[in-house]
């Protein structure tokens, strides 16, 4: 069998090569706590459940999905768009159901990049943006974020980069948990429009924000509907990850090239899972408030406990993930290895997620309270 060149160059996927090295573990005996992927341990809200429930007994829902989405969740979206951000969307032209952000994020790269074409990429940055880039034939340019900067992109520098076709955004960033000040969007928009390039904002964790932080929408800066789309996901808002439903917003063109791929692609979401998910984004939001105070206060449990340990962090306003710097003297793959082999704990070293991650680990906090504060009393132990 002859494999692709594209499959061949790809890395392996960092969350599933920590998968397999926690199964190992485990296999062995070890009790691991994982705190490399970020899966929310907390359950789907009840509502939610029950909607899927009785969406799944109508048989109208068992057929043949559409591949734009249902009407009933576009219009949602572009609704909660409107009382959330301030937007309006055309809930025709302007909303793309998707099946999980992840999917859009990777097959927008096949809408928009042929070879040899070039997309600018953060680094560090979730590895979805450059693996899609590559397999569409792209070349990614890197985008540095340094702590210096408050992980965010230098437009002026970036002005004397190779032409681009595409730019990725994230905010809240995932690794860093770095969040966008206020005119960051409005000078990306407008580099985007300057150097006509499509601006795409991953959104995933805009409703995951502490200390009074509310984090905006690309959509809300003058001209962005121009230039930019905008990708979101009800898999961290509400605890969903398996169910694998998102959305993309913004720029109709855009939003038609990626229809067009899809319809070539797949069939759209289950239908019950989409009369669910209007549920979820029109229904009771109370839930994410105590969302938002339950992972704050574990971001504070790992502050803390590394603080005390004499490792410096930052809390970090938004996300699921506290970005940690390594203790002089290692590299990230070395500290992870370390509290894997010496405190059956994991964590993402941040070499994963671009070469300027070298230096740093991501800490998920989306494990139970006790177990964070086991992992957290076993680092201790170890590093003191």
């Amino acid at each position: 069998m002859r494999l692709s060149r594209r499959v061949q160059t790809l890395p392996p996927y960092l969350f599933a090569e920590l998968d397999r090295q926690v199964a190992a573990k485990r296999a062995a005996g070890v009790d691991v706590i994982s705190l490399g992927v970020g899966d929310p341990d907390l359950p789907t809200p009840r509502h939610i459940v029950e909607a899927l429930q009785e969406a799944a007994e109508d048989p109208l829902t068992h057929r043949y999905p559409s591949y734009y989405g249902l009407p009933a969740f576009r219009v949602a979206v572009a609704d909660w768009y409107e009382q959330r951000f301030g937007v309006g969307l055309d809930p025709e032209t302007e909303v793309l159901p998707l099946l999980g952000s992840k999917e859009g994020l990777a097959h927008l790269a096949f809408a928009l990049i042929d070879p040899g074409d070039e997309a600018l990429v953060p680094n560090p940055g979730y590895p979805v943006y450059a693996s899609g880039t590559a397999l569409a034939g792209g070349t990614s340019i890197s985008v540095p974020l340094t702590a210096e900067r408050g992980f965010l992109p230098d437009f002026d520098a970036l002005s004397r980069t190779p032409s681009a076709k595409v730019m990725w955004l994230n905010y809240p960033s995932n690794p860093t948990g770095a969040v966008a000040d206020p005119g960051l969007f409005d000078r990306a928009v407008s580099f985007a429009s300057r150097h006509d390039v499509l601006l795409c904002h991953d959104a995933a964790y805009t409703e995951i924000t502490f200390d009074g932080y509310v984090a905006p929408s690309v959509l809300e800066s003058p001209g962005a509907k121009d230039v930019a789309i905008e990708f979101g996901s009800l898999s961290k808002t509400y605890n969903m990850t398996g169910w694998r439903v998102g959305y993309a917003v913004g720029n109709a063109e855009a939003i038609r090239a990626l229809g067009t791929l899809k319809t070539n692609l797949d069939s759209g979401i289950f239908n019950a899972i989409q009369r669910a998910a209007v549920v979820a984004v029109s229904g009771p939001q109370d839930h994410v408030e105590q969302m938002r105070a339950i992972y704050q206060k574990r971001r504070d449990l790992v502050v803390s406990a590394f603080q005390e340990v004499g490792l410096p962090v930052e809390p970090p306003l938004g996300s699921i993930y506290v970005w940690l710097s390594v203790p002089q003297g290692r590299t990230s793959k070395e500290f992870a290895a370390e509290l894997l082999e010496e405190a059956a704990v994991v964590v993402a070293p941040g070499t994963g997620y671009g070469a300027l991650g070298e230096g740093y680990v991501r800490i998920s906090l989306t494990v139970s309270d006790q177990r964070l504060q086991e992992a957290m009393d076993r680092i201790r132990r170890r590093l003191k």
